[in-house]
């Protein structure tokens, strides 16, 4: 096992040594998505693959159970329309010899994580890398879970475990680390641009501008699943009380639906 910076310049990722793996960006499981507003998800892990595409990070696309869970969201394939998602039975993609083995054929070390679900597929695959001596990234705001309690707990878990939480704005910064990398700059400043609302190095008049035309993507499931039905905890002959949850701005409500007669 190799040693792990944690600390200094050492433990920044970079372009030149950092790889990409992308997880489970699946209708069904963005469906289920309770930590974060689903939008947010989708847009953040789409600036991410397009960011690590024009700067040059090998990227891996995987799914789970594509025959239930649905194919890669279309936004994010439409990244690398040429590459296939390796499709797992497995629940941690380090547990697929066809993931580990595309990661190391990279001959990189730093290992930057996005996915869902946060604390299942994410969690298992990032603590088992950074077990194997691997620097791991999870980059938070293009990772959910199906609760906000379930995301938090992962993230602090994996942090426990030597991973490092990040969020896609910061690994962009880090991974830019000098404005005047002209290979790079433009890349990273379009990135921040669209899906930030920043500008940097323009003045106040462009980077409002920006901001106005920055291209978010708008997330429809592709298929429509239906709800299934919850149980009723009121006695019989009661109606069951509705529920509303509100996560982060996102309203779920459960219709009322009255208690069947006997």
């Amino acid at each position: 096992m190799s040693a792990v910076a944690r600390t200094g310049l050492q433990a920044l990722p970079t372009f030149e040594e950092s790889v990409l793996v992308l997880i489970d960006h699946q209708p069904f499981h963005i469906a289920n998505v309770n930590s974060h507003e689903p939008t947010l998800i989708v847009n953040n892990v789409i600036g991410l693959a397009e960011t690590a595409k024009a700067c040059g990070v090998p990227t891996i696309l995987t799914t789970v159970a594509e025959g239930r869970g649905g194919h890669l969201v279309q936004g994010l394939q439409d990244v690398f329309p040429e590459q296939k998602p390796i499709d797992r039975t497995f629940i941690s993609a380090w547990q697929d010899d066809r993931v580990v083995e595309a990661v190391k054929e990279t001959g990189r070390r730093k290992l930057i994580i996005a996915g869902l679900w946060t604390e299942i597929c994410v969690a298992m695959s990032a603590i088992q890398a950074t077990g194997e001596g691997f620097e791991v990234y999870v980059v938070t705001d293009a990772s959910g879970g199906v609760s906000k309690e379930a995301h938090d707990m992962a993230v602090r878990r994996m942090a426990r475990a030597g991973v490092v939480p990040i969020t896609r704005s910061a690994l962009t910064g880090e991974l830019q680390c000098d404005g005047v990398r002209k290979e790079t700059a433009p890349v990273v400043a379009q990135a921040q641009a669209e899906y930030d609302g920043v500008a940097f190095g323009l003045g106040g008049a462009a980077s409002r501008l920006l901001r106005g035309n920055r291209r978010l993507t708008s997330w429809t499931p592709q298929k429509a699943r239906a709800p299934r039905p919850r149980r009723s905890c009121a006695p019989a002959g009661e109606a069951a009380v509705s529920r509303t949850a509100i996560t982060q701005g996102r309203t779920v409500s459960d219709a009322v639906v009255p208690a069947p007669h006997k």
